[in-house]
């Protein structure tokens, strides 16, 4: 593991005839967060003060809400996020778990181990 000013960057592919291929944490971040949004019933990730203030003053933040720990090849994700009023949390947890997990395998080559999701609010005003 390579530590580089702001973020950590991960080995995901060495070749001696082509270099190395490399993926910041905050990379993988961002993919959850962008699989996790996808599913129906999730209206947006919850982040903390830092990402609400940052977001506000125009700094987009695709990881807000979002920790990864990448060890090796493998990736144990935090998720927190705010769902519609009306859906059943147990479905859609399962869902952005499965859509998570799928999208960062297929997408970087790690092995996801851990999904673990936190409900931090419901959204109840409609659209």
């Amino acid at each position: 593991m390579e530590k580089t000013l702001e973020q950590n960057t991960y080995v995901l592919q060495e070749d001696d005839d082509f270099g190395t291929v490399k993926i910041a944490d905050d990379v993988v971040a961002s993919i959850a967060g962008i699989a996790a949004t996808e599913v129906e019933g999730v209206v947006s990730m919850a982040g903390n003060i830092g990402n609400e203030l940052k977001s506000k003053m125009g700094v987009k933040n695709l990881a807000k809400g979002v920790k990864v720990e990448v060890i090796g090849k493998s990736v144990k994700a935090d998720i927190a996020l705010i769902v519609e009023y009306g859906y059943s949390i147990p479905a859609i947890s399962q869902k952005v778990q499965e859509k998570v997990k799928s999208t960062i395998e297929n997408m970087t080559g790690l092995t996801v181990t851990d999904v673990n999701i936190r409900i931090a609010g419901v959204n109840m005003i409609k659209n």
